[in-house]
């Protein structure tokens, strides 16, 4: 399988006022193969949810380079939804970011459409599309999220502790909903994870220790 995400060589240092710069990445390298499930696990405080803002371009290393795919999905821990849209125009935001930039027949808004309708269904929340965040349970919001991610056929989708929020039945409940969506598909997964179990479902297991990522 094609490489769709590679890094060389990463390093990120915070600037501390009258102090040493804390050099929180020391010289990441790793790649993720088309339709990969990778989990990245570390104690809490070294770096892996900057390692994966960089991965998705979310923030600037200050050394090393990234290559990714154009198109990439993301999972957070807070849901990040907009409280003011309902359930559907919040999974159809990432394709208004892609119509202004792409004519493609498949990014028509009615194809777009029928894509988040679609996922939505497969998230068991198809009776729900006109309902407010505010209005669904935390698992439904993270599902919600899932279904976001996926809108748009991104290349990858990167997940930060994406069943942090949710109690264990209900996390199951989501990583299994991720495993199918992306099942039988070419999209790479980089989750980082506290919980043994998530990290199960993925092909590979790497820690981030001492700045620099080894195999679990």
């Amino acid at each position: 399988m094609s490489v769709v995400m590679g890094a060389i060589d990463l390093k990120k240092r915070f600037k501390v006022p009258g102090g040493k710069p804390i050099e929180v990445l020391k010289g990441v390298n790793f790649s993720v193969k088309a339709g990969e499930k990778v989990a990245i696990v570390g104690r809490s405080g070294s770096g892996k949810s900057t390692l994966l803002n960089i991965l998705g371009g979310l923030e600037k290393q200050t050394s090393g380079t990234v290559t990714r795919p154009e198109d990439i999905g993301f999972v957070f821990q807070q849901y990040h939804l907009m409280p003011e849209l309902t359930v559907l125009e919040n999974v159809l935001l990432p394709t208004m970011k892609r119509s202004f930039v792409r004519s493609a027949a498949a990014l028509t808004v009615p194809a777009c459409r029928a894509r988040a309708r679609e996922l939505l269904g497969r998230v068991g929340l198809a009776g729900r599309m006109n309902h407010l965040p505010g209005e669904l349970s935390g698992g439904e919001q993270q599902r919600v999220a899932l279904a976001r991610a996926l809108v748009s056929r991104p290349g990858m989708v990167l997940a930060d502790e994406p069943t942090g929020n949710l109690d264990a039945m209900t996390g199951a409940e989501v990583l299994r909903m991720l495993q199918e969506l992306s099942q039988g598909s070419s999209v790479a997964l980089v989750m980082v994870t506290h919980s043994p179990g998530a990290a199960a479902v993925c092909d590979r297991v790497l820690k981030l220790e001492d700045g620099v990522l080894v195999p679990a």
